[in-house]
Parts: structure tokens; C-alpha cells; sequence
């Protein structure tokens, strides 16, 4: 190959590239948070502070695989790659995998995760994506120092509405702004990417019902000052 005929910088296709590595370090993140909680089972329970650690490793881990799993969804969806799945879902199942997926983090805080679904609801929805944008606000709530968390699920207006509130500080005023706002350079400027944000609306668009669009609405407790998320789903 001659000098001309050598591929340059220009000829790199990055978000390709950045997507490939991404999935590649997704896939490392979930064989190390499969490592922890190996560790952490073969630890006895008297080993406190052990454990603490580990479940702090295993906790951070997963945020970080959770925002590899955003901009990757991203990615697919500039792309018009993204895959949907929309099918019927019994919401006490997805609620009760919820729960179940952050216990070990609720558990060894001493967070209170209280539970209202009826469990003969379901609801047409991509289960996986919701999972996902659900898994985030609850992770959320963990890292924000939230002490009680409750899971609500009801009917409103012809919408499935999934809320999650707790009694942390809640949602800083910017951000009770920020679910209707592209993702642009004001976000990063502000110190928060809106990432999570932005993908939530995402996947929230994605479900459909005729003239009627998913979306999602932050707003704070006036009681407890806390932070409530609620995903529409129509």
C-alpha cells in the first residue's frame, strides 16, 4: 500500500469505532459485576465492612454499565437501529425484578422500598427498555441518599403511569426543566450531561398508541421535598 492509498483519520468511521467499544467494555463490566457478587456470596455476613466495599464496587459497576447501555441505545437509535419489543407485561413482574435487581444496594443502606401494583395489571410496553429507563431512576434514588423509595403503578387518562418517589434532597430546580430539552452544550455546562434524561425520553417516545406518544414528568414533594419520576406510557 502506497502512501496515498493509506486509510487517514478522515476515513475512520468513530461512532462506529466508539460503539464497538463501548459493547466491549458493557460486556467487561457485567463479567466484573458477575465476580463481585460471586465475592460477596462466599463472604460470611459478619465480614461487615467486606461487604460494604464489595457492594459499593458492584453498585458503581453498575451505573457505569448503565450509562455504556445509554449511549449504545443512543447510538442504535441515531442510527434507526434500535430494537423494540412491544408486548404485553405484567407490571408486578417488571416491578418485582426491580426491586429485586437493587436489593443487595437497598438492603445493605437500610433503604425501605414499598410496592403498589396490582398484579392483574398489564400493559402493552417494551419491557426491556422500560426495565432499563426504571433501573436508572432507582439507582438514582440510591445514590442520592434516599432512605425510603416507593414504586407506584396506575391507570390515568388512558396512560400507564409508573412512578418512583423517595425522600432525598430531590430534583435540583435546572433539572425539573431539563426533560424537554435536547441534549446540547448547556447540559454538560451545567455539570450534568442530561444523559439520563435524555435517554428516558427516549424510550419513552418510543411507545406509541395511535395520536398518543409516551413521555415522562419530574417534580418535587412539597411534603417530604423528595423526588418523583413518573413515566407515561400510552
Amino acid at each position: 500500500m502506497n502512501q496515498e492509498e493509506q486509510p487517514g483519520l478522515a476515513d475512520i468511521d468513530f461512532p462506529t469505532i466508539m460503539a464497538v467499544a463501548v459493547h466491549d467494555m458493557k460486556n467487561s463490566l457485567s463479567l466484573l459485576m458477575q465476580s463481585v457478587e460471586q465475592l460477596s456470596n462466599e463472604i460470611s455476613d459478619k465480614e461487615y465492612q467486606a461487604r460494604q466495599h464489595l457492594t459499593d464496587v458492584h453498585y458503581e459497576a453498575n451505573r457505569m454499565n448503565t450509562t455504556l447501555v445509554q449511549v449504545l441505545s443512543l447510538y442504535r437509535a441515531d442510527m434507526d437501529a434500535l430494537p423494540t419489543n412491544i408486548d404485553e407485561c405484567f407490571l408486578d413482574e417488571l416491578v418485582e425484578e426491580l426491586v429485586d435487581t437493587n436489593l443487595s444496594y437497598t438492603k445493605q443502606r437500610d433503604i425501605n422500598v414499598t410496592v403498589d401494583v396490582d398484579e392483574d395489571l398489564s400493559w402493552y410496553l417494551d419491557k426491556d427498555l422500560v426495565f432499563l429507563l426504571m433501573h436508572d431512576v432507582i439507582v438514582n434514588s440510591v445514590r442520592y441518599g434516599a432512605s425510603t423509595i416507593s414504586i407506584a403503578v396506575s391507570i390515568e387518562n388512558e396512560y400507564l403511569v409508573i412512578s418512583v418517589r423517595d425522600n432525598g434532597p430531590g430534583y435540583p430546580d435546572n433539572m425539573l426543566h431539563m426533560s424537554n430539552v435536547k441534549l446540547d452544550k448547556y447540559c454538560i455546562n451545567e455539570g450534568r450531561t442530561g444523559l439520563g434524561l435524555y435517554f428516558a425520553r427516549m424510550i419513552a417516545q418510543t411507545h406509541k398508541n395511535k395520536d398518543k406518544q409516551g413521555c415522562i414528568k419530574l417534580s418535587n414533594c412539597a411534603a417530604t421535598g423528595g423526588s418523583i419520576f413518573q413515566l407515561y406510557l400510552p
